[in-house]
């Protein structure tokens, strides 16, 4: 019988957040690798109610009882981006494998000394780039690979990012501060930006610009404005480290028309992303392509023989996907789950981007 791996939750709630929809159905797909077993939250009373609606074994009075529990072997932390130098920290000092959702840290600088850390500890850490496990992902970059398209002459990228345009909810209001770490260009283009890494290869020269048409943000309900730091538009260009042409347009906010398109063109072929959200990690993907004498464009997605087993929200198969490399990692010890140091070289990106844009 294969291991089962014990996983605590540090932020998990039995509703609509993230580590409910998405974490929760990953990982009872693969009931066989892992079982939940605990939960801490910001207060007992909290941790407590989610073990009960959950069906967890226990409540962890704190943090710090979860991650020095003999009954954890995995900490998940799925936390505002703020507090994750502090909970990750904690368990890679427990000696406990951690998974933390993206972005790592608020900055570069928090993502380095996690990583670090990590490396120290000797345990496996991955970072929950869910979008470059994608199955989509993985098939669009074996159709490159084989020359579908032939020479990449140029790529092109253009996302809505939902969020960060004129109004939010109170709960929400932190991704417009950019001192969280929790912005456009830190989540739905980083996530996104780190599928195309995998696809296209590293990036070469980028210069970035940042505008904000929304100085202010409404919050729903109570009609209270406050100010808005994080911007709405950003625009990055340059190019591949293959000298392929780059473009990049996220734009806050949901568009009518398009809110993700990203195109590969080139000497032979092109081939078309889109969805329904700037949120590659999370939207489920259309590929679709044509090359040579084609006109037309014909849909190139995975077998569906592929999605048997996994869950049919994007968000939760890529997450599944993501644990199911990291169990390997854990019992074998290989790399093939996104780690901390992938973490690092997609916060350097971002710190790049928004370096340029201050220029």
């Amino acid at each position: 019988m294969e291991k089962i791996i014990r996983v605590g939750f540090i932020g998990l709630n039995p509703d609509s957040h993230w580590a409910a929809t998405a974490h929760v159905p990953a990982l009872k797909s693969l009931s066989d690798k892992y079982t939940i077993v605990g939960v801490a939250n910001s207060t007992p009373e909290s941790a407590r109610r989610t073990a009960e609606a959950l069906g967890l074994p226990y409540a962890f009075e704190s943090v710090d009882e979860l991650v020095h529990s003999k009954k954890v072997d995995l900490v998940t932390v799925t936390v505002k981006v703020p507090h994750h130098l502090e909970l990750v920290t904690a368990a890679l000092e427990a000696g406990k494998h951690v998974y933390c959702e993206w972005p790592l840290g608020n900055g570069l600088a928090e993502a380095r000394k996690m990583a670090r850390l990590a490396e120290e500890k000797s345990v496996v850490a991955v970072v929950g780039n869910q979008a470059r496990t994608a199955l989509e992902i993985e098939h669009l970059r074996q159709l490159i690979a084989d020359g579908f398209v032939g020479k990449v002459l140029s790529t092109t990228l253009v996302g809505s990012g939902g969020n960060w345009a004129g109004e939010t909810t109170d709960e929400l209001y932190y991704l417009f501060d950019e001192k969280n770490g929790a912005t456009m260009q830190t989540i739905p283009l980083a996530h996104t930006l780190a599928a195309m890494r995998d696809v296209l290869g590293d990036f070469g020269p980028l210069s970035a610009r940042f505008v904000s048409r929304f100085d202010t943000v409404k919050i729903t309900g109570t009609g209270e404005t406050r100010q808005k730091t994080a911007p709405d538009q950003i625009m990055v260009h340059g190019a591949l480290a293959s000298g392929a042409a780059l473009s990049v347009h996220y734009r806050g906010g949901v568009s009518r028309g398009t809110n993700l398109l990203w195109e590969i063109n080139g000497s032979e072929g092109d081939i078309q992303v889109t969805g329904e959200s700037g949120h590659a990690q999370m939207t489920q993907l259309t590929v679709r392509g044509a090359r040579g004498d084609a006109t037309e464009m014909v849909p190139l997605m995975p077998e569906s023989s592929a999605y048997d087993g996994w869950p049919d929200f994007a968000g939760a198969r890529n997450v599944g996907r993501i644990y199911s490399r990291l169990f390997e990692d854990i019992c074998n010890g290989t790399q093939t789950a996104p780690t901390f140091q992938d973490a690092v070289a997609l916060h350097e990106l971002i710190d790049a981007i928004e370096q340029s844009a201050r220029i």
